[in-house]
């Protein structure tokens, strides 16, 4: 079929060059390699990160989640980045459900605890932001979360990332069906609250 219009990332853009590394502030967002396995471990085992992402994991299954960022960095469907502060990996944001004809993605994230209350969310969200928004060429980007997580609300709102609606039990979680709020920014919008 004959597509009228040009794709907003043209394909094969993401494919042909390297991931990037971010930095921000005491922040470097780098894609993961499989050193970080005993972090993903860890991370799984989290309370606050199993409520909300609602799964655990074992070694075998962080090996592979590491390999799946690769492999989808290179096939343009989503990307994934740690989060370090001094060399240590305290978090993650993932860039999914990548659309190259609209430039639009999804993000999630999961902040380990020494890094939450420094305000390590909005920073590394800031930063994947321009990145995106800046030489990526997306023109849209979602944040969405459990109406019953009020911080994400708040990384999102701090980020520049308006509340657009609710989708109404659209998240089962161990404790039943949660609502779902969805934030989004244009590439045109302006950006972080100060």
């Amino acid at each position: 079929m004959l597509k009228l219009n040009e794709p907003a990332i043209p394909s094969g853009d993401f494919a042909r060059r390297k991931q990037p590394v971010l930095e921000v502030h005491d922040l470097v967002l780098r894609p993961w390699d499989l050193t970080d396995v005993p972090v993903l471990v860890q991370a799984y085992q989290d309370p606050a990160i199993m409520q909300w992402h609602g799964k655990t994991m074992t070694i075998d299954d962080a090996q592979e989640w590491v390999l799946h960022w690769t492999a989808r960095w290179q096939d343009e469907s989503g990307a994934g980045w740690a989060i370090t502060r001094g060399g240590e990996a305290i978090g993650q944001f993932s860039l999914r459900r990548i659309d190259l004809d609209n430039g639009s993605g999804e993000l999630s994230y999961w902040i380990l605890p020494e890094g939450r209350g420094a305000n390590v969310a909005p920073k590394a969200l800031n930063e994947l932001s321009a990145w995106a928004f800046g030489s990526a060429g997306f023109h849209r980007l979602e944040l969405a979360h459990s109406v019953n997580n009020p911080a994400s609300c708040r990384v999102a709102q701090k980020s520049g990332y308006p509340e657009e609606g609710v989708k109404r039990q659209q998240l089962h979680h161990a404790d039943g069906w949660h609502d779902r709020h969805t934030h989004a920014r244009l590439a045109s919008d302006p950006g972080p609250i100060s």
